[in-house]
């Protein structure tokens, strides 16, 4: 009762409140009853249940409002954390097109330069192309234990293939243009000779791919006595007529390469390091990537200088003048190292002593037993190893004309024909008689224009 009494005096205070403010209005009093309603309700008037109770409309709670921002909350987070994933998985799809696309595109100029290079090599020639996958099952994957030399132009690995044969597998190292030229060069020389004094090539491998760039390879009968270098300057002692027969046989091998064969080849390259001696120690004589033929028609001289300082003619080392005599002249330096044991530059002297002449110097004076290796001395006629000595002397000889052919040389060696009376040589340029004079300086910087233009090859 007081209650009711109570809210009637409040919806008369609040109505005239109401209706003082403006006097024109006729709703203050359902105001002033809704107003009371919403505070006496059994759900107070902080319950959202009020207003049903009073307007009978249903309000959604505040936990209901909260629970529907969630929502929204975490479909805007999903939403936007899979559209994230789409533009990441649209661009690895690209990424991996334009990948895949590249390395199609590599794999295509790998194959295009392993068809370019067999393209180049005669259909003629006798070599096998082996698979790279055949030569590191040869080598056992070209393990460091396998390798049996290595050079300024490659790496030689010894490998068995799979019919057990025995073979030097050598990797070359400059892949530019010019090893290009000089590896298709030897396949296709040294796959038309065929000589019992020349190393044979049994096959090559010219392979390319992204990972490991461009590989070319030489598959050649292993020597198992390795090269005519190991043995003169490495302790390795040769008797005397194991230097007779590698001398001689020698000799068979470059007659044979310019006389046996048309058009002539020209090796260039003759050197203690590239004879290899077989099972039998007789020698081979390697390495043709620097070999040229002899095509008639063309010219004697080149502006390519291709060959080893000490071993080259004087007229090819500066001149570019490049005939028959320039192999001679290298095969004459072999002699003279062989049967003294000495390295064609003598690095101990301070005016760099070249063998020729050192040798001469001793033929001159009447002392040729001196140029003999201590370890042959007593071991061989002093007859025939003198011819020796006296054969090298002429084929290295400084004036083109004075030198005898291949073929004469070994008929020489061999004793079939008589030895000519050996002529003067000039003397060396490090005669204190040329240390004054204007010419000697004139030739020095001849030769070292010469020496310089032969070590960038």
């Amino acid at each position: 009762m007081h209650c009711i009494i109570f809210i009637d005096v409040f919806i008369e205070q609040v109505n005239a409140q109401l209706v003082s403010l403006d006097k024109n209005a006729t709703k203050c009093f359902y105001y002033a009853v809704l107003y009371a309603a919403g505070i006496v309700n059994e759900f107070g008037p902080e319950d959202v249940r009020t207003a049903a109770c009073i307007l009978a409309l249903p309000l959604a709670s505040s936990k209901s409002r909260n629970s529907s921002s969630k929502d929204n909350l975490y479909k805007w987070l999903f939403g936007s954390l899979g559209a994230c994933m789409g533009v990441l998985f649209a661009m690895g799809l690209i990424l991996l097109y334009r990948m895949r696309d590249k390395r199609k595109k590599q794999k295509a100029l790998h194959e295009e330069y392993v068809t370019g290079v067999k393209a180049r090599v005669l259909p003629n020639t006798g070599a096998k192309w082996f698979s790279l996958a055949e030569l590191e099952q040869a080598t056992k994957g070209f393990p460091q234990r396998n390798m049996i030399g290595q050079g300024g132009y490659g790496v030689v690995y010894r490998g068995i293939l799979s019919d057990g044969t025995v073979v030097a597998i050598k990797q070359i190292l400059n892949l530019d243009t010019k090893g290009d030229d000089e590896f298709v060069n030897e396949v296709e020389i040294i796959s038309k000779i065929k000589h019992k004094n020349l190393l044979s090539l049994r096959g090559c491998c010219v392979t390319s791919d992204p990972s490991r760039g461009k590989r070319r390879y030489f598959v050649y009968d292993f020597m198992p006595n390795g090269s005519l270098n190991d043995h003169l300057f490495n302790k390795k002692p040769l008797s005397w007529p194991q230097r007779k027969n590698i001398i001689l046989d020698v000799a068979k091998g470059l007659a044979y390469l310019h006389y046996g064969i048309k058009p002539a080849i020209y090796h260039r390259d003759i050197k203690a390091t590239n004879i290899l001696l077989d099972s039998e120690m007789r020698a081979r004589l390697a390495d043709f990537g620097m070999a040229k033929q002899n095509m008639e028609g063309q010219s004697h001289l080149t502006t390519r200088v291709a060959g080893t300082y000490g071993y080259l003619a004087p007229e090819y080392a500066l001149y570019g003048q490049l005939t028959e005599k320039s192999d001679v002249y290298s095969f004459g330096i072999v002699i003279l190292e062989i049967m003294s044991g000495r390295r064609v530059l003598d690095t101990t002297n301070s005016s760099t002593l070249l063998i020729t002449d050192w040798a001469w110097t001793r033929v001159k004076s009447g002392n040729v037993g001196e140029i003999f290796d201590d370890t042959i001395r007593e071991g061989g006629p002093r007859g025939v190893m003198e011819r020796f000595v006296l054969v090298g002397i002429l084929c290295a000889h400084v004036m083109v004309a004075l030198r005898p052919t291949i073929s004469d040389a070994l008929k020489m060696l061999e004793g079939d024909i008589d030895i000519p009376k050996i002529p003067d040589r000039p003397l060396p340029l490090s005669h204190e008689s040329f240390r004054s004079s204007l010419w000697y300086s004139a030739s020095m910087s001849e030769r070292s224009r010469a020496c310089s233009s032969i070590s960038s090859v």
